[in-house]
């Protein structure tokens, strides 16, 4: 659950600052050059927010008000700038287009699954990085400076 409230706090966040700085170009009445400055800095602040600042303290604002880190897998180390830009580009691209291709395509009834294929993880991400909660990272990590070695 605390991933989709960091990620509704990031699109909440986002769209205001857009909102307040495109303001005054709407008043001008200039309608084209407002839709493209919007769209513009909509991509700028959303990527610094989900790559950027994720690079630099782990999670964007949603998730840092949230308590969740983004870990890189399989050692919850620091993601790298490529996995953060792939995560960005997959969220931006691929998942608004969902409810579009779920309305598209007929309700398919429980029945067993495609072959070849692999159950959904629901806390998995893309790209090699997950989202975890703060306090889970502090534990695992404390556990692994106990370990005997």
């Amino acid at each position: 659950m605390r991933r989709f409230l960091a990620v509704g706090l990031d699109c909440y966040l986002c769209l205001l600052v857009v909102g307040l700085l495109v303001r005054s170009c709407v008043d001008s009445g200039v309608t084209g050059r407002a839709v493209a400055l919007l769209v513009a800095q909509l991509a700028v602040l959303s990527f610094a927010n989900q790559v950027l600042l994720t690079m630099a303290v782990r999670a964007s604002a949603g998730k840092l008000i949230m308590g969740v880190r983004v870990i890189r897998l399989p050692d919850a180390g620091r993601p790298g700038f490529r996995p953060l830009v792939l995560r960005w580009l997959y969220g931006l691209l691929w998942l608004p287009s969902q409810p579009w291709r779920r309305l598209r395509t007929p309700a398919a009834g429980p029945g067993p699954e495609c072959p070849g294929t692999r159950p959904a993880d629901p806390h998995g991400d893309l790209a090699g990085v997950r989202q975890v909660r703060r306090s889970d990272l502090r534990s695992y990590r404390a556990a692994v400076r106990g370990r005997p070695h």
